[in-house]
């Protein structure tokens, strides 16, 4: 009888704090819902219930968005920026993390973990010296500035994640295509990156996901409206000196974390196996 009750109180203690976790990291996105959809006499009055619809559900702050502002385009900048981005981190961060795997002795490390660190400095340092570098490439002011700017912290990091990733993958693998007639590219196409699909599904949704939340570099470059992303659209379109347009701040938010949703569930288990595989192998 003691054993039992002891693991009941276990596992009720175990799935308490599970669920408290559950609630506190799924209640912003329901506040985000609700606010959404709730009226403005509804969401302003400080005696109705906050957690719920005192009034029935409205689509006026979508229509807000869609027709009173900027929003599809701020879509489309966030879309081209995160594609372009994504294009310029693969075709950077997949050869370098190749290649300093395959570097013999510890050089190879050493140059890995001096790339990643460059990862770790602070946006706020360095918008000062690359406002320089768009000054002199002449695109102040434009999306165009944010893809050439952010491949400078998704590359270091993605390139660290490959070459976890590709030290895992053997030697004799390449050997035996190249045997078979390769050459060297033809046996990392052939062989190394169909093994790694993980990995690089991996990179593509974390590159994807944070040029999309990206918000210093956005504010820094960008001050005209039609070539803000979504994130600083939302953020200062939304916002009219103390007034806060709550409704189509959420409806926004809520709108632009429906693809990073979708494709996280839809890659969940080849995301969590490129991140532990790049981590720990």
């Amino acid at each position: 009888m003691p054993r039992l009750v002891n693991t009941v109180a276990r596992e009720t203690s175990f799935y308490g704090a599970v669920a408290f976790f559950v609630i506190l990291a799924a209640f912003p996105f329901y506040w985000m819902l609700i606010t959404a959809f709730k009226t403005n006499p509804d969401l302003y009055n400080v005696t109705n219930i906050p957690f719920w619809f005192n009034q029935p559900p409205t689509l006026e702050h979508f229509r807000y968005l869609f027709e009173q502002t900027l929003f599809v385009r701020w879509m489309l900048n966030s879309l081209i920026i995160g594609l372009c981005v994504v294009a310029i981190t693969l075709l950077t961060a997949i050869p370098a993390g190749y290649a300093l795997t395959r570097l013999s002795g510890r050089s190879g490390e050493a140059l890995g973990i001096g790339i990643f660190l460059t990862y770790l400095v602070p946006p706020t340092l360095l918008f000062l010296p690359l406002s320089r570098v768009i000054t002199w490439l002449g695109l102040q002011n434009s999306l165009w500035s944010l893809v050439v700017v952010y491949p400078t912290f998704t590359i270091p990091f993605c390139t660290w994640l490959l070459m976890g990733f590709f030290r895992a993958v053997p030697r004799e693998v390449e050997e035996a295509a190249i045997v078979d007639g390769c050459s060297l590219f033809g046996a990392f196409v052939k062989m190394v990156l169909p093994l790694s699909l993980p990995a690089i599904l991996t990179v593509i949704i974390f590159t994807f996901t944070l040029s999309l939340q990206e918000f210093v570099y956005a504010l820094t470059f960008i001050s005209a409206s039609d070539q803000k992303p979504i994130t600083l659209g939302v953020a200062t379109d939304l916002i009219r000196g103390d007034i806060f347009f709550w409704g189509e701040i959420m409806a926004g938010a809520l709108i632009a974390s429906i693809p990073v949703a979708i494709a996280y569930n839809l890659f969940l288990d080849r995301f969590i196996a490129g991140i532990t595989g790049g981590a720990v192998k």
